[in-house]
């Protein structure tokens, strides 16, 4: 624990040192926290560099290893479902909370004019079509890589992903020699790449002040106006719903609130300072694999398909833009919007590619189907730095939930 108070100091002190130069408009402070963001960017590369072999060596080890690949397919099974299951249920209690906000809402009377700096030419980037959205057929034929090298060095987790359970399923088919031989090259290299996060790791609190200090030096810790006021329901409702991770693992997984809050709260912290899923993937394992003792191999299947694929936020940050849009414009916002807001955030997540403004690039064509303006993307995509931290803290909560209980309904734990 003692690195982990050591980040929490390192996160609070950026934050209140950062916010201190904001306020005060000191140029040396802006100079210095421009010449520290590169150390802080330097540290989440080093996380992610070990995330792609450390995700291939996973996910061999663990399809490969199993005995049964029966056993494979029924703790795919399990995960979907824990996917689809608590993905449902943010997005019903999500979909239920919006329609009594919107009920005590009062009517937006600032005008539409005045956009943030950035948002009218997303907007407009977005409604000429400049990022592409793909089709359903585009995006299920992007499924299987035709490189799999080129999707591993362009960051595309879901193809590289299936190509991975593909490669590992062969090998667990292998002569008993030939499988031997690359799941033992696979497991020593899972190791490796474990040791030299822990190295990475220890840097954190260096890592996450250098972050937090150079984002809020250049942000401030405080927005006002109606941007303010999204900005900070969709930071609420994140925590809210983090908070009610807790007790839902309690029940499904029968892990104690506490043990959990303790094996999460590392992975959370960098999720925070570097708004990255993947980048949380080694810390997630050591959590899982430690404090947790859940088996290697439930975590090192279904954690690299969570990062990659479980977008548990998804309810919360498509609910709350679509209302603040929908409240922005004057545009009535009910029950059926609602309705297809939340439908869309279970079954779209999945398919939201990993590219930046990805999320956005599915909520064009839904704002379409519910009758918002496109232009409101633009606002959402100039806010995002600040929801995106609180989003990618709820995703990862997510991700650990998720695969505790997973765990628990496999009927296996480790001894710790």
């Amino acid at each position: 624990m003692k690195g982990t108070r050591l980040v929490v100091v390192g996160l609070l002190l950026g934050l209140i040192l950062g916010g201190i130069v904001a306020w005060s408009g000191s140029a040396l402070g802006l100079t210095l926290a421009d010449g520290l963001a590169p150390i802080g960017a330097l540290w989440v590369n080093a996380i992610r560099m070990t995330v792609i072999p450390l995700v291939i060596s996973l996910l061999v080890t663990g399809v490969a290893s199993a005995s049964d690949l029966r056993d494979v397919g029924r703790l795919g099974g399990r995960t979907i479902v824990a996917f689809i299951g608590l993905g449902t249920i943010n997005a019903v209690a999500m979909g239920l909370l919006t329609l009594q906000v919107v009920k005590m809402l009062p009517p937006h009377t600032g005008g539409t004019t005045a956009l943030p700096p950035g948002a009218a030419q997303a907007a407009t980037d977005l409604a000429q079509g400049a990022n592409h959205v793909p089709t359903v057929g585009e995006w299920i034929t992007s499924l299987l890589p035709t490189n799999p090298f080129r999707a591993a060095s362009e960051g595309a987790m879901v193809p590289l992903i299936l190509f991975v359970v593909l490669f590992a399923l062969a090998v667990a088919k292998s002569p008993a020699e030939s499988r031997s031989t690359l799941v033992g090259f696979f497991r020593a290299l899972s190791e490796a790449m474990l040791t030299l996060v822990r190295w990475v790791i220890g840097l954190a609190p260096v890592g996450v002040f250098v972050l937090m200090f150079s984002l809020t030096a250049r942000t401030g810790i405080g927005v006002a106006g109606s941007l303010g006021g999204y900005i900070l329901a969709y930071s609420v409702a994140c925590l809210v719903f983090v908070l009610l991770m807790y007790p839902i693992v309690s029940v499904l997984g029968r892990v104690a609130m506490g043990r959990f809050a303790k094996a999460t709260l590392p992975a959370q912290l960098i999720a925070f300072s570097s708004s990255s899923s993947i980048a949380t993937l080694p810390a997630l394992t050591e959590g899982a694999e430690g404090e947790l003792a859940l088996p290697k191999n439930v975590t090192r299947f279904v954690l690299p398909l969570a990062v990659s694929t479980f977008k548990y936020a998804g309810p919360v940050s498509w609910m709350v833009g679509s209302t603040f849009i929908a409240w922005f414009y004057g545009i009535p916002f009910g029950l059926s919007q609602v309705a297809v807001v939340a439908f869309a955030a279970v079954v779209l997540g999945f398919a939201t590619p990993g590219v930046p403004r990805g999320a956005f690039l599915m909520l064009t064509p839904l704002f379409q189907v519910i009758g918002l303006p496109a232009a409101g993307i633009g606002i959402l995509i100039a806010v995002d730095a600040i929801p995106d931290l609180f989003a990618t803290v709820l995703n990862v909560t997510g991700d650990m939930g998720v695969t505790a209980i997973v765990a628990r309904f496999s009927g296996e734990r480790e001894s710790v």
